[in-house]
Parts: C-alpha cells; sequence; structure tokens
C-alpha cells in the first residue's frame, strides 16, 4: 500500500480522487437500480390507469438511467478538479441550438416533402380556385416552389401559403358557386 501511495504521489493524485473515482460509479449503479426500480413501478401503476404502453416506460426509465449517470459523470470530472459550471453552459448552449436548429430544419423539410407529395398527386394545379377551410380564405394558384404556394385573392392580395398547411387544412378546389335561383314560374 505504501508503494502505491508513493505513486500516487508521483503522480501528483490524492488518495481521495482516487478513492471518488471508484466509489462515485459503485455508489451511483447502485442508486441508479433503485431508482430505476422505483420509477418503473410508479410508471407501471400509472400507465395502466392512463393506458401507457409498456415500451414507453421503458424508454422513460432508460432516459432517466442516462441522466442519472450523466451526474455521475460530472460528480466525477468535479472530484478530478474539473470545472463543471462552465460545462453547464456549454451544454445547456448546445442544445439550445440543436433545438432550434431541428425546428428550422423539420420545418423546411416538412415543406419540400410537402411540395413533393403536391408535384406527385397534383390536388390542384396553377390556375384553379381554392378555398382553405375553415378558415375560408379563397383565391387562384398562381405559382408554387419548395416551400410556398402563392394564392391570389380576388381583393389582389397574394397569400403565401406553407406547402404543409395542404396536409393539415381541408381545401376545396374551383370556384363556389352560387346556389342556384328559383325562376318564378
Amino acid at each position: 500500500m505504501h508503494y502505491l501511495r508513493e505513486w500516487f504521489n508521483y503522480l501528483d493524485v490524492s488518495v481521495a480522487t482516487v478513492f471518488g473515482t471508484v466509489a462515485i460509479p459503485m455508489f451511483s449503479a447502485l442508486i441508479i437500480i433503485a431508482v430505476g426500480r422505483a420509477a418503473r413501478r410508479l410508471l407501471s401503476g400509472q400507465g395502466r390507469r392512463i393506458h401507457l404502453p409498456a415500451s414507453t416506460v421503458e424508454i422513460a426509465i432508460l432516459i432517466l438511467g442516462i441522466l442519472l449517470w450523466l451526474c455521475a459523470g460530472l460528480l466525477i470530472l468535479n472530484v478530478w478538479g474539473v470545472g463543471v459550471g462552465g460545462l453547464w453552459t456549454v451544454l445547456v448552449s448546445v442544445f439550445t441550438a440543436i433545438g432550434v436548429g431541428f425546428l428550422a430544419v423539420w420545418t423546411m423539410v416538412s415543406n419540400v416533402t410537402a411540395s413533393l407529395f403536391i408535384t406527385i398527386w397534383r390536388p390542384f394545379h396553377l390556375g384553379e380556385t381554392i378555398e382553405i377551410l375553415p378558415e375560408g380564405l379563397r383565391g387562384r394558384v398562381t405559382d408554387r416552389n419548395l416551400i410556398f404556394t402563392a394564392v391570389h385573392e380576388s381583393r389582389g392580395t397574394v397569400l403565401q401559403v406553407p406547402n404543409n398547411f395542404f396536409f393539415q387544412k381541408i381545401f376545396r378546389i374551383g370556384s363556389a358557386t352560387a346556389a342556384p335561383t328559383e325562376s318564378g314560374h
């Protein structure tokens, strides 16, 4: 044991750091197993009541375990003397940027995909009159690109309708005609 202590001193590593590095994962494993079992019991009981699928419960337990292991890793970094305050800031910033990026990309991909499907299925053509329900927006289709469909309204305004909107709303093709009038005969 004396040689081991000298070797740690030579490497400038304290015994407390080594002990923490070994103890934290061991205790973390025990805590994560206990928390996982408790969460599984709780979610399974509630899951039956609200008809939660077993696969959803397992995914929630897996995510909880990953988060707890991440916390254990941060504790180990703290024992090693790595400041985790700045790390939290970096992680939150990165996740925020990724989230905003996914939202922007999802919207763009959704519109481009909708444009592809509109091209394939051709629910309406350029020059046709469409009405978007229940909003009651009506106009003639004059242009379409990967993101928007241009609809000219009768009062001269142009609506730029996102292409994915046509897969989320009901729309009528062709102009609405007035109800036939009865002749006085």
